[in-house]
């Protein structure tokens, strides 16, 4: 008879590599939680990259502004628990008694920082100006205009200049979309993408793999069902390089024509690893001079993490939509705050122009009731319209109390001159890796590419290191990954991603370096490490 144990495993075995690594990972956390029971081990659940820190002063002058505004509100009409709409009349000089009358009350102070920031480095008119973050944060209104609010598009675009793309504000003029994360980004723009004809079903699309599992399933879906073409990273390093960097052999296929589209995150999930500028530089002269038209969706969410990063956005503004995720770097996953950056000079509109007349009338009717002349909407006001299947297109937009939210991360990371928040971020992330490769017996060379929120780690490679290419083999022979998923879980509580999921190597595992306490690093590493070391000794013993 098999044990529940047995029936546990070969139930996982059977699913192994049939479904998404994040639905594998709840079966593993059931098992764990079970475990959990029978033993002291507290859950570490290391395969989601959710972080366990919190962006505080930005939250602070948050709530402290949102005081301000039901003030406001109370003002207009305060009968029981109603109130009116806040008025815009010289809003500028009732804000600044409130901060004088509330100067003991938290937040106030980082308040007004983002405030006089907004008028002094912005030039914005203070009466506009917080009127808009006042009306926005009670959240009466719809977004207006629905795409972003006028003086959140221009905070946080400096923003993505200065941590993301790197350009000076003359460089770069986009146009941004607030979305509900980059999640909601990515759906939205291949849908628009589908929409508008510039991709179609059966069509190539190059993807740079390993890759968030999600965004390996999303292309081959029935609405889309790309044919996908995979640029695989290199885990080992040329002579004075990264790891898990693009060969030029791999670079080279996107020089294909045939090829509409590319798709990455960079830097790279879960490898974490962020794309070097020699490899940027090859691949701007493939696509220039092969594949101009080629449609680059970018998603930078992890860019503000490594030592050095070079948004593709920024080295080919003209074919790329950057989308990015306040997420990972201010702790905020619960807000859902993101945004799509498209350029305005760009190949979606070029494109858009150049389609056949056919198209463009079935196109045109989708756009007729938002416009008498639809042909010459752009394309980021597309994706907006279509955000909302075009007919409730003035319903469309991130709520305001969010993209005030935003507007307050933006401008706290605007001032931070020294990069105080960001090297204590990274620090944490950087430090975590070091506990788990240290328990693993492994040296972590200097890599000013790589963001360390993820580490990932193939067993099969670390057993042929430590235990030489016998054991190896046996390893492989013998055993599953699955295997080791399952045992760190029942033995230890302990979850990990297989990377297979995310197209990287078979035996190798997803670490997230953001999400648990520094010592839950050197456990996991410690018990990756003694399990290993049984599977060894039953070599040795069976030999």
């Amino acid at each position: 008879m098999y044990s529940d144990k047995n029936i546990q495993l070969l139930e996982l075995e059977r699913i192994y590599g049939k479904i998404s690594p994040f639905e594998l990972k709840n079966k593993l956390i059931s098992l764990a939680k079970g475990q959990k029971v029978k033993s002291a081990h507290a859950l570490l659940d290391a395969g989601r990259g959710n972080p366990n820190w919190i962006s505080t002063s930005p939250r602070e002058a948050f709530f402290a502004f949102g005081q301000f505004a039901l003030e406001e509100s109370r003002r207009i009409w305060n009968e029981k628990n109603l109130g009116g709409m806040p008025e815009k009349q010289n809003i500028h000089i009732r804000f600044y008694d409130y901060i004088e009358s509330h100067k003991t009350c938290p937040g106030i102070d980082m308040l007004k920082k983002f405030i006089d920031y907004g008028i002094n480095y912005q030039g914005f008119n203070a009466e506009d100006w917080i009127y808009e973050l006042t009306d926005g944060i009670i959240g009466d209104n719809y977004p207006d205009p629905s795409r972003i609010l006028i003086h959140v598009e221009k905070i946080v675009t400096q923003y993505l200049l200065k941590e993301i793309y790197h350009l000076q504000e003359f460089d770069s003029k986009f146009k941004l979309f607030a979305v509900e994360g980059a999640t909601a980004a990515i759906c939205y723009i291949f849908d628009s993408l589908i929409a508008n004809e510039l991709l179609k079903k059966g069509d190539k699309v190059a993807i740079m793999t390993p890759i968030f599992t999600p965004y390996l399933e999303i292309p081959i879906i029935p609405r889309y069902n790309f044919n996908l073409v995979k640029i695989m990273a290199s885990e080992d390093p040329e002579e004075g390089s990264s790891p898990w960097q693009y060969p030029k052999s791999e670079l080279k296929k996107l020089g294909d024509k045939t090829i509409k589209a590319l798709f990455l995150v960079d830097p790279s999930n879960p490898p974490s690893e962020a794309i070097e500028p020699e490899s940027i530089k090859y691949l701007i002269e493939t696509i220039k001079d092969s594949n101009p038209n080629l449609m680059i969706i970018s998603d930078d969410v992890y860019g503000s993490f490594p030592d050095k990063f070079n948004s593709i956005v920024s080295a080919l503004p003209y074919n790329c939509i950057g989308v990015y995720s306040f997420s990972k770097y201010f702790g905020v996953t619960g807000w859902r705050l993101g945004t799509i950056a498209i350029h305005e000079n760009n190949v979606f509109d070029k494109l858009l122009k150049e389609l056949p007349e056919d198209k463009k009338n079935t196109i045109k009717k989708r756009y007729e009731s938002i416009s008498t002349d639809p042909t010459e909407i752009n394309f980021i006001d597309r994706i907006a319209a279509d955000s909302r299947q075009v007919a409730l297109h003035h319903t469309a937009g991130l709520s305001t109390p969010q993209q005030v939210q935003m507007a307050f991360f933006a401008i706290f990371s605007l001032l931070d001159t020294k990069s105080e928040y960001k090297n204590l971020i990274k620090g944490i992330c950087k430090r975590r890796k070091k506990l788990l490769f240290k328990s693993l017996d492994i040296n972590i060379p200097e890599d000013p590419y790589d963001a360390s929120y993820y580490a990932e780690f193939d067993l099969l490679k670390w057993a042929n290191t430590h235990y030489g290419k016998a054991f190896g083999d046996y390893l492989d022979m013998s055993y599953k990954p699955i295997d080791i998923l399952f045992k760190l879980a029942e033995k230890s509580s302990i979850v990990l991603l297989g990377g297979s999921g995310f197209y990287a190597s078979k035996w190798s595992v997803r670490i997230s370096l953001a999400n648990l306490n520094d010592s839950a690093y050197s456990k996991i590493g410690n018990v990756l490490h003694n399990i290993l070391q049984e599977y060894k000794d039953t070599w040795e013993s069976s030999k």
